[in-house]
């Protein structure tokens, strides 16, 4: 681990202190297991912190400059693009994603784990999240339609995909 990741995740981990995930695991545990992911894929160390810094802007008060300052430009675009503002339209905020490789990997990443962790949702937020991800995500990540496949066995509905 480098220093400046090192200084990522420590920022991260203040700005995200007090959240929890929808298991009770502090929040932090999900950018670093995103950030897990892209790491085991062999990512290089920008798009790492942009999975550290993923929700930042939508969730904390963490700045613009603050990023940038902690991860340079291309964490920064990509984390803007990763943000979802007020009225978005989806198909935008995807094709923004899209257009960036970093912020489409941690994205990817970032849904993957999200699917992996959500059987501790109820079955109505399991169910939407399934039918998101199949109209928005299948081809984010190779992982993540079975991923998708296995959180509809657990609420006892077949995988379809439409």
């Amino acid at each position: 681990m480098t220093e400046k990741y090192a200084a990522a995740y420590e920022f991260a981990a203040k700005k995200h202190e007090g959240q929890f995930r929808k298991g009770g695991e502090p929040y932090i545990t999900h950018p670093a297991a995103v950030a897990d992911i892209l790491r085991e894929r062999g990512m290089d160390e920008e798009y790492l912190i942009t999975a550290l810094f993923h929700d930042l802007l939508e969730d904390t008060d963490a700045t613009e400059q603050e990023i940038e300052a902690l991860g340079g430009e291309r964490v920064l675009r990509a984390v803007k693009l990763l943000t979802k503002k007020e009225g978005y339209v989806m198909s935008e905020y995807i094709s923004g994603i899209k257009s960036d490789p970093i912020a489409y990997a941690v994205k990817g990443a970032d849904r993957l784990h999200n699917l992996r962790s959500a059987f501790a949702a109820d079955t109505e937020f399991r169910r939407k999240y399934i039918e998101e991800s199949i109209e928005w995500f299948l081809d984010f990540s190779p992982e993540i339609p079975e991923a998708v496949r296995a959180l509809c066995e657990s609420i006892g509905e077949p995988y379809e995909v439409k």
